[in-house]
């Protein structure tokens, strides 16, 4: 288990109706954590480097590189870093989010989309740059150009493909230490009757509370923990043999069938899509 460094990402500047969207590069420690916290502005997550992983909900989402993971207001959340890691925190004043005001979600973040990012964190880093080298402070009004920028982002958010890439998670004290080593180590191989004596339940408590707590088969659990870290090492890089080893699969072809079943596209597409 990674040594976690805790993380608070500054500058916090709120939204508002004036600049409904403020861009942030964040460049946390590697394996850092921000804690469980809450703002009432939304907030979209967006890795350019790495992956993340946000717990929220009951819920935990990885998000690797061009994906990113939406954060309604008010909403209570965790964010661990997986190894190094850049992201963009993109906030939202509540009235004009472009997402579900109650759900979190994992959306695909097209060229266009990162484009717009980048151009809007650039813009807010000239001004905030000339406003710390200025000898008055005044209310910064946006420009023409930052304003148009803000309503095609808004709109391409909007309009993104949402992700399955969510997992419940459980309530359960023996049931949380099972998957929160799991998290840790999602190659595991240990089965359910391995892990009864380390989390101090039986084997039949601990497949009984998976379908009970989560609604899900720790068999069907596991295979979507380790969908989700291929997803992550398939974007940063990681040959598809070399990921399918990892996870425990006997060969590229049957890692490949697992992959495409479940997403519906096969994992060389996630290659072409980070490129």
């Amino acid at each position: 288990m990674p040594k976690r460094l805790a993380y608070d990402p500054q500058p916090k500047r709120a939204p508002g109706l004036d600049e409904p969207i403020m861009v942030h590069l964040r460049a946390p420690p590697v394996d850092g954590v921000v804690h469980r916290h809450r703002h009432t502005w939304g907030q979209l997550a967006c890795p350019r480097l790495g992956s993340i992983r946000v717990s929220a909900l009951g819920m935990t989402w990885t998000v690797p590189m061009f994906r990113a993971v939406w954060i309604p207001p008010n909403v209570e959340h965790e964010v661990v870093m997986l190894g190094h890691v850049e992201f963009h925190a993109l906030y939202f004043e509540p009235t004009t989010s472009p997402l579900s005001p109650t759900n979190c979600s994992v959306i695909e973040v097209s060229a266009l989309i990162r484009t717009l990012i980048d151009s809007l964190a650039a813009d807010s880093q000239s001004a905030d740059s000339r406003t710390a080298h200025s000898l008055t402070i005044t209310a910064r009004r946006p420009s023409k150009r930052r304003r148009l920028m803000t309503d095609l982002l808004m709109e391409e958010i909007s309009a993104a493909p949402a992700l399955p890439f969510g997992l419940p998670l459980p309530s359960d004290r023996r049931l949380k230490a099972l998957c929160d080593a799991m998290l840790d180590d999602p190659g595991s191989s240990r089965s359910l009757r391995e892990w009864a004596p380390l989390v101090g339940a039986s084997e039949r408590t601990l497949a009984r509370l998976f379908e009970s707590d989560l609604r899900i088969s720790f068999g069907s659990w596991r295979r979507q923990l380790r969908l989700a870290r291929a997803v992550d090492l398939i974007c940063r890089g990681t040959p598809v043999l070399a990921v399918a080893e990892e996870l425990g699969y006997a060969n590229a072809g049957a890692f490949s069938t697992m992959f495409k079943r479940a997403l519906g596209f096969p994992p060389s597409q996630l290659l072409f899509d980070s490129a």
